[in-house]
């Protein structure tokens, strides 16, 4: 197949809605699947339900613009920004003297910029967010494993056996 065909189909199509929603489920199940895989509180429908919902709001605050000069599109994304900071704020906890879930809170955070990222017609950018997360979550795991939790920042529980813990 021709990547310059794939490219301008994409472009002609990027602002509909069907391929919007689709992306966002692709998008939010990529992010979600390595959360779920590793027992996380975001998981497959938690990720693409903040995508779908964030690339909604996006794309309406867009549609309300382009009649009205008047309406700005911003202030959707600044809500949306300040709303999923609380999303995210109710995975992180802290139980005996330490702090869970911050790294579930950024992974929020993230699939709220992708669904953003689709909602303002930016699909193969949408894509390539959601593979880079899953790369930084993999890719860093793994450097921690190599270096011996380098210094103590892993999101790992310390007493974890060795045979119970997932590999990637």
């Amino acid at each position: 197949m021709d990547l310059s065909a794939v490219e301008v189909w994409v472009e002609a199509t990027r602002h509909h809605f069907a391929l919007q929603l689709g992306v966002a489920v692709l998008c939010g199940a990529i992010v979600g699947i390595e959360r779920q895989l590793r027992g996380k509180a975001i998981g497959i429908r938690t990720s693409i339900l903040i995508c779908l919902g964030t690339q909604v709001f996006i794309r309406l605050s867009t549609e309300l613009a382009e009649p009205s000069p008047i309406v700005d599109p911003t202030r959707v994304l600044g809500q949306v920004v300040t709303g999923i900071g609380f999303l995210g704020a109710g995975v992180i906890l802290a139980k005996g003297g330490a702090i869970t879930g911050v790294t579930s809170a950024a992974v929020v955070w993230m699939l709220a910029a992708i669904g953003s990222t689709i909602g303002v017609g930016r699909p193969i950018e949408a894509f390539t967010l959601s593979m880079l997360v899953v790369v930084v979550l993999i890719g860093v795991r793994m450097l921690e494993r190599a270096f011996k939790r380098l210094g103590g920042g892993s999101d790992e529980p310390e007493n974890v056996p060795a045979e119970e813990r997932p590999t990637f």
